[in-house]
């Protein structure tokens, strides 16, 4: 070997180490039985008028029905609009009175959450949980924030999850008031892009994914004291997806894509109930389900969308990809918007491509489906709003607010809630708007 290619692979060598090459450590695994709290079968049922967490009340971006707007402007059927300190990608909840977001400033390096006045958008307290400790910009995707995930609330307690030092954080507040009920560190994390995933509510749990190149992990916390009830370790690649509880084939499941896989574990236990290959390494999107079926998409690099049964055996699959937004289930049809712009309606039964409509502008956000209409908004502050139609693309209305719209919308009691960003001089501020007739 020539002298300087040996002296180039001896400095390679010494400098891999060096180069922030994270090494797998898994993390520490606890089970159900040896795990410092056993789940209770809560009644959740009073927070199904609710939209207490990610993709509303029952997980899969339905709204219970009720009359809703299709049209708004600048000008129109917009009844309030409220700045929001600082950056976030969680989309708004609705409990009772209240509007709650999570928030990141970042140049003060605070995580916070906030609550607004449900009736006309009056901030009523703010809690700043943690003061610096945030990933370096090379760990950030340009389009991540300190706070991705949206908030979870059991009526009483609103929890959230915070990458913060190099650990997921997971805190209870006090709806009420937003004081700390408990903070419970569940995992280390190495950030590639930022963190992503939200909390999950069952029974007596709140269930968090932590998968990262370093070493992954889903745990379950007791609501009430934060012990955690149990813990499994997943593989140790950047994903990013939100898991979510289906009742599949008469049995609950908490199941969640990524690292070239869809997975099913028992929500109460943490036991793995099976593994089926499939979308993609890295995806975003949050599965959904009918009463027999699932389905997933990612993601990236590779490019499917596929259908399984309740033992996650592969009923159908496709080549198309959602990478971040999420799938939408309504009658007979699976329906999706692509981060690229195209909107896509498939047949559950085998995957037959019904039609496929190119919208203006990328996505990030995911569909909400309301009296057959579905409503999803784009990045460059446009909502579409188009009818679940199997037969062809029902355009209703395209309505303009703001410059852009990474988040999913909220509703309650008829009222359509978005956060928005606005360009401001050279920089971007961002508001909750609550829209309606």
């Amino acid at each position: 070997m020539p002298l300087r290619s040996l002296l180039w692979l001896l400095a390679g060598m010494f400098l891999l180490p060096q180069s922030g090459c994270a090494k797998s450590a898994p993390v520490q695994e606890v089970s159900a039985a040896t795990g410092g709290a056993a789940v209770r079968a809560d009644d959740l049922s009073a927070l199904s008028s609710e939209w207490s967490s990610w993709r509303g009340p029952s997980g899969n971006g339905h709204v219970p029905d009720q009359p809703l707007l299709t049209t708004w402007s600048e000008t129109q059927n917009v009844l309030w609009q409220v700045d929001v300190p600082g950056r976030g990608h969680g989309s708004p909840i609705v409990i009772g009175d209240w509007i709650l977001l999570p928030t990141a400033e970042e140049t003060a390096q605070e995580q916070s959450v906030v609550a607004y006045r449900r009736q006309d958008g009056l901030q009523v307290w703010s809690r700043v949980l943690h003061q610096g400790g945030f990933p370096g910009t090379g760990e950030m995707h340009h389009k991540s924030t300190h706070a991705n995930p949206t908030l979870a609330s059991d009526g009483a307690r609103v929890y959230c999850a915070f990458l913060n030092s190099g650990k997921i954080i997971v805190s209870a507040l006090d709806v009420y008031s937003g004081k700390t009920v408990w903070e419970q560190d569940v995992g280390d994390f190495i950030s590639v892009f930022g963190y992503a995933p939200s909390p999950l509510l069952y029974q007596s749990l709140v269930i968090v994914a932590g998968d990262n190149k370093g070493g992954g992990y889903l745990v379950a916390l007791d609501r009430e004291t934060g012990a955690i009830a149990w813990r499994v370790a997943r593989p140790a690649e950047n994903t990013f997806s939100s898991p979510a509880v289906v009742a599949l084939q008469g049995r609950d499941q908490l199941v969640i894509t990524g690292s070239e896989q869809v997975t099913s574990y028992n929500p109460a236990t943490g036991d793995l109930l099976w593994n089926s290959p499939g979308t993609a390494k890295a995806t975003c999107g949050t599965v959904v389900a009918t009463a027999d079926r699932v389905f997933a998409s990612g993601g990236f690099p590779g490019r499917q969308t596929v259908c399984l049964d309740g033992s996650g055996r592969l009923q159908w699959s496709t080549n198309d990809r959602l990478y971040e937004p999420s799938l939408l289930v309504f009658g007979e049809f699976l329906y999706g918007v692509s981060d690229d712009g195209f909107a896509t309606c498939w047949s559950v039964a085998d995957g037959q491509e019904q039609w496929k409509q190119r919208l203006g502008g990328s996505f990030s956000a995911s569909p909400i489906v309301c009296n057959g209409l579905i409503y999803v908004s784009n990045l460059s502050g446009q909502t579409y709003v188009f009818r679940a139609n199997p037969k062809f693309y029902e355009e209703v209305a395209v309505n303009k607010l703001g410059d852009d719209c990474y988040t999913s919308g909220a509703v309650k009691e008829s009222r359509l809630y978005l956060r928005i960003g606005r360009r401001s001089g050279t920089g971007r501020k961002e508001q909750l708007v609550c829209l309606g007739e």
